[in-house]
C-alpha cells in the first residue's frame, strides 16, 4: 500500500510523535512461558553482539539509558519489553530487544537457551509486527547474520534490515554497502526490500527509521 492510501499523513512527524512520548522498559522474559500477554503491536531489533542494538534504542526513543548500553558482548539475555504511550497505561506499541546473537564465547547451555526463547518468541507471537535485524555498517553481512535470516524466513516473520554505525564507513562506501545488503536479501523471502543506515552518535538514518515505523503501523490499520 502506497502513500497515496494516506492523503495528508505526514509520517515524519507522526513517526517523531510516536517515539516521543512515554517510553519505558516493562517486562523482562528468559523463557517462552515469561513473556507478557499480547496486547499493542510489537516490534522487535535482533542482532549481533556489539552492533549497537542498545544505542539505537535510545537514540530512536530520544534517551540516554532506556536500553543499557556495553562494550561486554552478551549482556542481554532475556527479552526485554519497552512500552510506548502518549500517556500510560494506554500502549500504543512495544518495541523488543532481543539477546544478541553470534557472541561465541557464551556456553553451548547459554546460546541454546536463547535460540530456544527467540524461536518460540517469534514463531508464536501474533502481535509481532516486524523485526528490525541490525546489521553493522563496517562490516556488512556476515553468516551470522544470513542464519538469522533463514530462521526469520522459517519463522515466517516479516524483517528489515537497518545498517549501523553509519559515521564510521566512508562517504564513498556506504551505498555499496547499502546494495551489498540488498544483494542478499533478494534470497529471502520474508525481508523487507528496504535498508535504512544509520547513526546512533550523528542521528543520521534516526528519523527515516521512525518515519517507517510509522509508515507500517499505518499500512497494517493500526
Amino acid at each position: 500500500m502506497s502513500d497515496e492510501a494516506f492523503p495528508g499523513r505526514d509520517f515524519v512527524e507522526e513517526g517523531r510523535k510516536l517515539f516521543a512520548g512515554y517510553c519505558d522498559f516493562m517486562w523482562a522474559a528468559s523463557k517462552i512461558d515469561g513473556l507478557p500477554p499480547m496486547g499493542p503491536p510489537e516490534i522487535a531489533f535482533a542482532g549481533r553482539s556489539n552492533v549497537g542494538k542498545s544505542s539505537l534504542l535510545n537514540a530512536l526513543t530520544n534517551r540516554k539509558a532506556l536500553a543499557r548500553t556495553s562494550h561486554t558482548p552478551g549482556r542481554t539475555q532475556e527479552l526485554n519489553f519497552f512500552a510506548l504511550a502518549q500517556e500510560p497505561p494506554h500502549e500504543r506499541m512495544r518495541m523488543i530487544d532481543m539477546p544478541g546473537y553470534g557472541y561465541a564465547a557464551a556456553s553451548k547451555t547459554k546460546i541454546e537457551a536463547w535460540n530456544t526463547l527467540m524461536r518460540g518468541y517469534l514463531r508464536g507471537r501474533a502481535s509481532l509486527k516486524r523485526v528490525f535485524v541490525l546489521v553493522d555498517g563496517r562490516h556488512g553481512v556476515k553468516d551470522v547474520d544470513r542464519e538469522m535470516f533463514k530462521t526469520l524466513d522459517s519463522c515466517a516473520v516479516s524483517y528489515q534490515i537497518i545498517l549501523t554505525k553509519l559515521d564510521e564507513v566512508k562517504k564513498g562506501e556506504r551505498e555499496a554497502r547499502v546494495q551489498q545488503v540488498l544483494a542478499d536479501l533478494a534470497k529471502h523471502p520474508a525481508a523487507f526490500p528496504e535498508v535504512i543506515f544509520t547513526s546512533s552518535e550523528t542521528g543520521e538514518g534516526i528519523a527515516e527509521l521512525r518515519e517507517g515505523i510509522a509508515r507500517m503501523l499505518a499500512q497494517m490499520g493500526l
